[in-house]
């Protein structure tokens, strides 16, 4: 017989016994940053899948479910030995900073995602980045292009990454194309003096993205000593649907070149008010968030001869050592959707292929020792082209560096719609840039 205190002695062994087993039971395999609650790596996907944004956001949902379903179908991510699914978790910004701080912090306090992706609207990332610096959570940022993103510095941005070019980059590869290719072209049919500045008519959003625009534009030239002059800035509304007050005090301007910072809803209406309504024979530019078929179906005649800038289009793919992994997205994307992938998609796409490398090379769930794999990423490139042929992030600001070119939009009789061909850099070039019979310059 036991005695009291053998029995309470044995039972309270027991229950301690009993807890520790279900403790552990409850817990899954250690992955080196303590055990978890569970086998799968949460991901939460930030983008404007409702709003005046959500034709893009939901490209971006869509390109990284493609994506986690491809890791998950070869059997997930080896975390220090166990290998776990990738659960994604939506987070709709809605286009609007509150709602993005509302989302985002959604996704860390409740729904514990180990890594975030995605971020589109400059404006609507800085304040919803906020959320994810305070709580030390990767961001892996593949939409929003404004510099001040990863290089403000009023809070901390070490958790940053930014794959996607900034306002800085694209602006640079944009008017180098500019100077290097329709600057002669116009000099030469109008007999104008080589020392004539070319003319640049800038519209810009009012938001971190298209104040970003015109920075970069100037930093530009500014910096590659340009002969260029920006001869009228004028800003409008984000979402703005009728432009023809700006378009007008840019044309009496008399600008050669038109530079819009403008997203997909407000570059078509620009271009089709801008030609159409407002009579003005120049050249539009377009940011690379516009290489998306939407564009070339809303722009419509009016777009034909205008400028594109690129890294990844639905139409026109250079002929890169990533092409075939390029198409076969493409055709993945719209065999499953319906329709082709827009570069947002794309860079979202590369964007849960990255966390998940990033996850791997950690051997865990830490958020800090995950954040310090992105720093030191160095992961071959995937479907966009990247100087030096990998995906890694600088050591300043931690943005990744693409290769760009430039495309001009051409009439498709057939189709009904403008369809993009490469015309810069010569290596990639698909056919030479053409002046068209309608051009006039500015003064």
């Amino acid at each position: 017989m036991l005695s009291k205190l053998d029995r309470r002695f044995f039972l309270t062994a027991l229950c301690v016994f009993v807890l520790f087993f279900l403790g552990c039971t409850q817990q899954s395999t250690d992955t080196g940053g303590g055990a978890v609650e569970r086998n799968e790596i949460k991901i939460g996907i930030v983008a404007p899948l409702t709003g005046g944004m959500s034709t893009t956001g939901n490209d971006m949902w869509q390109a990284a479910t493609l994506a986690a379903d491809e890791i998950n179908a070869q059997g997930g991510v080896n975390v220090n030995g166990v290998m776990m699914q990738i659960k994604l978790v939506k987070g709709d910004v809605q286009s609007d900073p509150q709602e993005g701080v509302k989302a985002v912090t959604k996704l860390i306090t409740e729904d514990n995602v180990d890594i975030l992706v995605g971020g589109f609207s400059s404006g609507t990332t800085y304040a919803d980045s906020v959320v994810a610096s305070e709580n030390k959570v990767p961001f892996i940022i593949t939409g929003a292009s404004s510099s001040v993103i990863t290089r403000r510095t009023d809070i901390d941005t070490s958790y940053f990454f930014h794959h996607c070019p900034t306002t800085d980059d694209y602006a640079e590869a944009t008017l180098l194309f500019v100077d290097a290719v329709v600057k002669p072209l116009i000099y030469q049919r109008f007999n104008l003096p080589s020392n004539r500045k070319i003319l640049i008519g800038i519209a810009y959003e009012d938001s971190k993205f298209g104040e970003g625009v015109y920075s970069g534009a100037q930093n530009a030239i500014e910096r590659n000593n340009l002969n260029m002059e920006i001869v009228a800035a004028e800003k409008f509304k984000t979402g703005e649907t009728a432009y023809q007050t700006v378009l007008t005090v840019l044309k009496d301007a008399k600008p050669d070149i038109i530079y819009p910072g403008a997203v997909l809803n407000e570059q078509s209406p620009l271009v089709l008010q801008g030609r159409r309504d407002v009579g003005m024979n120049s050249l539009f530019l377009s940011i690379e968030c516009n290489d998306d078929p939407d564009y070339y179906t809303g722009v419509g005649k009016w777009g034909d001869y205008s400028i594109q800038e690129s890294r990844f289009g639905p139409y026109a793919v250079p002929d890169r050592p990533v092409y075939k992994a390029a198409m076969k997205f493409k055709d993945d994307f719209k065999a499953r959707f319906g329709s082709f992938p827009s570069m947002m998609g794309a860079s979202t796409y590369e964007g849960v292929y990255i966390a998940a490398q990033a996850i791997e090379n950690a051997g865990t769930l830490d958020k800090a020792a995950v954040r310090d794999e992105l720093d030191a990423l160095e992961m071959p490139e995937f479907i966009e082209a990247m100087e030096g042929g990998v995906i890694s992030f600088s050591d300043d600001y931690r943005e990744s560096k693409f290769l760009f070119y430039m495309e001009q939009l051409r009439w498709n009789e057939s189709l009904g719609e403008t369809r993009p061909v490469i015309v810069w850099p010569a290596h990639l070039k698909e056919a030479d840039f053409v002046l068209p019979d309608w051009y006039e310059p500015g003064q």
